[in-house]
């Protein structure tokens, strides 16, 4: 019987973490195509402290190329515009009111090329963090083998399952991989 240390649940829990990881960073990515949670990193200095502009504003796509971001205090327009601009996404507000639209550019070659790179850069940092969750399980497995917690079978049988949940995982990130890389490509 495995030792209450080791729990196949556990490892799948921080590995599911580190996927979801993976997929905030892949949803921050311009693709050319609007998403709200684009702007979903975007901090705004608003009453004396950094906000998160989804906490001074509703964020909408109303159409493919195009964000709107309707600010609910028309004072707080400028700081929320100057957040946008500082943000790097390379993103020109067009100010009417206290109603923000925000054009998404068309994406260069280079630019893609650039994101597909940034892209596989995190997914290999996901792929870093599920191998450490299966090197922590399987260190906490010859430990509970070698203090006599389990059998030599169990240390084997839950080896094979920890072994079995880092390769389904691995595959999800090579396949959230491949289509955010589709995405990024799709002019």
């Amino acid at each position: 019987m495995a030792s209450a240390s080791f729990n196949i649940k556990d490892l799948e829990n921080k590995m599911t973490s580190s996927l979801e990881a993976l997929k905030r960073e892949f949803s921050g990515l311009r693709t050319g195509r609007a998403s709200a949670h684009l702007l979903d990193p975007i901090q705004v200095t608003v009453y004396g402290a950094r906000t998160p502009l989804t906490q001074v504003a509703s964020v909408s796509v109303p159409e493919p190329r195009m964000i709107t971001v309707q600010v609910w205090d028309s004072g707080n327009v400028s700081a929320v515009e100057k957040a946008i601009r500082e943000s790097n996404l390379g993103l020109n507000p067009v100010i009417e009111g206290s109603l923000m639209r925000l054009p998404i550019p068309t994406l260069t070659a280079d630019r893609r090329k650039e994101l597909v790179k940034v892209a596989h850069k995190y997914a290999e940092q996901s792929k870093v963090s599920i191998r450490n969750v299966r090197r922590d399980g399987m260190d906490l497995l010859k430990k509970s083998e070698k203090n006599g917690d389990i059998s030599e079978d169990d240390l084997r049988s839950n080896s094979t399952k920890v072994q079995e949940l880092t390769d389904r995982f691995v595959k999800e990130i090579d396949a959230l991989l491949a289509s955010k890389e589709k995405e990024i490509k799709t002019v």
